[in-house]
């Protein structure tokens, strides 16, 4: 029994790593967008925004579980946790490299585009973030492997 609240801790703990990276994250695409992101995805209802918003936490969730994965090692529980969020990190790092570079490549600024709701609909800029998002996720993840 000892052994399940053991192991009830440790992914306890793990989970307060991966959320901190998610919250980095969050504050993050926060700073690069319009506005304030908790009110323009909740309070305004912006699809583009929550698109990519999910984008983003889902890249993010991929990479805690592929840092989590690749954390295991010999030196303990203190170092698992400290790699997984490092790695964690970079893949905010590398996240927001990839939005900032989508914006210098494409017309408009990239934050107000992605949140332009026209007709209810988001726009496809917000698709393609996402999209962006995932596929940065997929390959930190695969160097963690």
């Amino acid at each position: 029994m000892g052994f399940i609240f053991e192991s009830a801790g440790i992914a306890l703990l793990y989970g307060l790593v991966g959320f901190v990276v998610m919250v980095a994250g969050f504050v993050v695409l926060d700073l690069l967008t319009p506005g304030k992101l908790a009110a323009v995805v909740w309070t305004d209802r912006n699809k583009g925004a929550a698109v990519v918003l999910g984008g983003q936490m889902l890249g993010l969730g991929w990479v805690i579980a592929q840092a989590i994965g690749a954390s295991e090692s010999e030196a303990g529980l203190a170092e698992g946790l400290f790699s997984t969020f490092l790695y964690g990190a970079a893949g905010v790092v590398m996240m927001t490299l990839v939005f900032v570079m989508v914006a210098v490549l494409t017309p408009g600024r990239l934050g107000a585009t992605v949140f332009d709701d026209e007709g209810g609909r988001p726009h496809p800029a917000a698709w393609v973030q996402a999209t962006m998002y995932l596929g940065t996720a997929l390959m930190i993840g695969a160097a963690l492997t």
